[in-house]
């Protein structure tokens, strides 16, 4: 496996959902070591923290769930239980195989996921919410399977969120949600190095209505 097969840039490319699986399945093993701990990727363990101080509880769904950061930093705050979705088989292994997730879905969010109306008072998304990846047309989806009163921490790249009308798709879901705010953090921490080392995210906590 080269560096052109997998990487950063490579996800920050992605087109279609295919290109999502291909790429995924080529990179789920070395996921962890070769992208998160080698460029302190801090955006986790941001999300779980900006839910928990919401008031956020169990049960939760992380959205976008890969290979099951967010849900050890979720399960190291004390929140449980946590299910995770994501489109990629291969990652969901390696989460399963962290033992913090009671169920995990495989399922293409722009297609919906196999849950009904209102199941989670909690939804969680780290990292899928970037380039190449997914957009604000998924909001809809994501309020659908939350419940009355149930917390989002969501994490949109900083750049994708401007690129992509997140500000105006947030607003326009007018009373339906309460309480939005948007804290700013840092994607990866003191030991990044490449170039995308001081990028931004916003995290849209709010609660459905």
């Amino acid at each position: 496996m080269t560096s052109k097969d997998t990487g950063l840039e490579a996800a920050y490319s992605l087109q279609t959902p295919d290109d999502n699986r291909d790429l995924y399945a080529r990179w789920a093993e070395d996921y962890d070591n070769s992208f998160a701990a080698a460029e302190a990727y801090a955006l986790p363990q941001a999300t779980a923290r900006a839910y928990a101080d919401a008031g956020g509880a169990g049960p939760v769904l992380d959205v976008g769930a890969g290979t099951g950061l967010c849900g050890v930093a979720l399960a190291q705050a004390g929140i449980a239980p946590v299910d995770g979705v994501d489109i990629s088989p291969e990652m969901l292994e390696v989460a399963r195989g962290k033992g913090c997730y009671r169920d995990l879905l495989e399922a293409d969010l722009y297609v919906g996921v196999g849950v009904a109306d209102g199941t989670y008072p909690g939804v969680v998304s780290s990292g899928t919410f970037t380039h190449g990846h997914v957009g604000p047309e998924v909001l809809e989806e994501l309020l659908r399977l939350a419940a009355p009163g149930a917390v989002f921490a969501l994490a949109i790249n900083g750049a994708h969120f401007e690129a992509h009308g997140f500000d105006a798709a947030l607003t326009a879901l007018g009373d339906r949600i309460s309480g939005l705010s948007l804290p700013e953090v840092r994607i990866y921490g003191d030991g990044a190095t490449g170039e995308h080392k001081d990028d931004m995210a916003k995290i849209a906590v709010f609660r459905k209505v």
